[in-house]
């Protein structure tokens, strides 16, 4: 076991983890929380500041000067319910979040480490829920409006607990067999574990949201491998002819493929088939991951989250080498806070999964998917790339090609628009990017599509992004429905 940083009073502390030895024979959670003197000492860094870039850095607004103050204090029950106006899932953000808050702490700027918001943010929403805090919150009034939610995802989730909260009967439709969306499927178990989305799940049932599981919205056909468990349909004109409003909330489920030859070779895979083949063999969902890296050795293509979440799998799944191959250059080990603070730096960052045991090479592209003589993947054939200092982009190094073996390599490019089926049914239409278009009129709100009554929300409308904005989204999405719906709102005003 690795202990946590015990050096002086007031320094940081991080959360503490399970050895890498320990930690990579399972699929669960490996971290140590704070323990309560810690988070004590972490809310004694807090300076208070009168502008507080910390809540103005992060998408749903939390306040964490309040939060660290109440904490500070013993007032841990006064902490919880100020976090709790402003985040529908702390438990959520807290453990998956990077934390754009704590790039905005002063201290960062000051002394290169952060007051530990997510750390503070974590230990009030377990003590929430050990103490019996958090309960369902049921409306005083019903409004007798229907509002349907295409997508459980956390956009979906949270727009529809507002939405009820305000009084409106609201409906999840979720294609899979469990609600979550990514925050299910997409996330591994040792970043989340699948017991948090269920314990919300029944709070929102307890709230009035009924979740109908397994059902596509859209007639267009469906795949029914790892991405959907879907064994009903329902139509767009269904929904709008049911329901006084509908919220798109499914997500930005395209991926960046990669047109190179050999790419469609046995043992090449798009990562969520990996990651989602996983959490479901995990949850026993599957006796077994469809895909295995046992005894492997694997190429992750993509130097982000999911790219790194891969990794994770792999390593744990038995894999010989890993690499994990990006295009961009090596980001620098410290930015220059003079010219990026408050904003989120770009810098080397360096997660577990790849402490686990990882190889990540930088300005390196791939030309070619190279196959035995079964015509299986063997490996990758890459070249190295420079940076043009006119340009600013990489460009090919004559003479540079270099091979790297793998039978199993994984595109973790990112994505790159949602599913379009369910938008052109509905007449929803798209914006320069292939997401959906909205807010386009002046007079109404950035959630609402040119098509009356149907509104989008999180990555459908904005495209890929974090959790934490998938959160705000949904919560102002929210906000936007009940005061269409209803003529006025109560519902938390944010910034639109």
């Amino acid at each position: 076991m690795q202990k946590k940083n015990d050096s002086v009073r007031l320094s940081r502390i991080e959360f503490g983890h399970q050895s890498v030895e320990e930690r990579i024979g399972h699929f669960g959670d490996f971290t140590v929380p704070l323990t309560d003197e810690e988070v004590h000492h972490q809310t004694l860094r807090c300076l208070h500041c009168g502008t507080p870039y910390c809540s103005a850095s992060c998408p749903l607004h939390n306040r964490p000067v309040d939060f660290n103050l109440l904490v500070r204090d013993g007032k841990w029950r006064a902490a919880w319910e100020c976090l709790n106006a402003t985040s529908n899932f702390p438990e959520f953000t807290s453990r998956v979040c990077p934390a754009l808050c704590e790039a905005g702490c002063t201290q960062y700027y000051l002394e290169d480490a952060a007051v530990g918001i997510k750390t503070i943010e974590r230990a009030i929403i377990d003590r929430a829920w050990l103490s019996g805090w958090v309960k369902p919150m049921k409306p005083a009034v019903k409004t007798g409006k229907r509002v349907a939610v295409v997508g459980s995802g956390p956009a979906g989730l949270a727009c529809a607990q507002q939405l009820a909260r305000a009084g409106h009967k609201v409906t999840v439709f979720e294609k899979n067999s469990r609600a979550g969306g990514l925050l299910r499927y997409g996330i591994p178990d040792f970043k989340l574990t699948k017991d948090l989305i269920d314990r919300r799940v029944e709070q929102m049932q307890s709230e009035g949201v009924t979740f109908k599981l397994e059902t596509c919205v859209g007639t267009r056909p469906f795949e029914k491998g790892v991405h959907s468990f879907a064994q009903k349909t329902v139509t767009a004109a269904k929904l709008k002819r049911d329901f006084d409003a509908v919220v798109l909330a499914c997500g930005s489920e395209t991926p960046r493929d990669l047109p190179v030859p050999g790419r469609d070779a046995p043992g090449v895979h798009f990562a969520l088939d990996l990651l989602i083949g996983q959490n479901r063999a995990v949850s026993g969902e599957l006796e077994a991951a469809p895909i295995s890296c046992k005894d492997c050795d694997v190429v992750v293509i993509g130097g982000g989250d999911t790219g790194s979440d891969c990794v994770g799998i792999a390593r744990r799944q038995g894999a010989h080498r890993i690499y994990q191959i990006d295009i961009g250059a090596c980001p620098p080990e410290k930015e220059d806070k003079d010219l990026t603070w408050p904003d989120w730096p770009r810098k080397l960052r360096t997660s577990t999964s790849h402490e686990e045991g990882c190889e990540r090479l930088w300005l390196t592209a791939t030309k070619e998917v190279l196959l035995d003589d079964k015509g299986a993947a063997r490996g990758i054939r890459c070249v190295k790339l420079a940076v043009n200092p006119e340009t600013g982009r990489g460009e090919e190094v004559p003479g540079s090609d270099f091979e790297i073996a793998a039978t199993r390599i994984f595109l973790a490019m990112g994505f790159v628009h949602p599913a379009h089926g369910l938008l052109e049914e509905l007449a929803v239409a798209l914006d320069a990017r292939g997401n959906a278009l909205a807010g386009l009129e002046r007079d109404k709100s950035p959630f609402a599509t040119p098509v009356d009554g149907v509104f989008a929300c999180g990555d459908v409308r904005s495209g890929q992004s974090l959790v934490v904005r998938a959160m705000s989204e949904g919560r102002r999405c929210a906000r936007a429905v009940d005061l269409y719906l209803m003529g006025e709102t109560e519902l938390a005003a944010f910034r639109l």
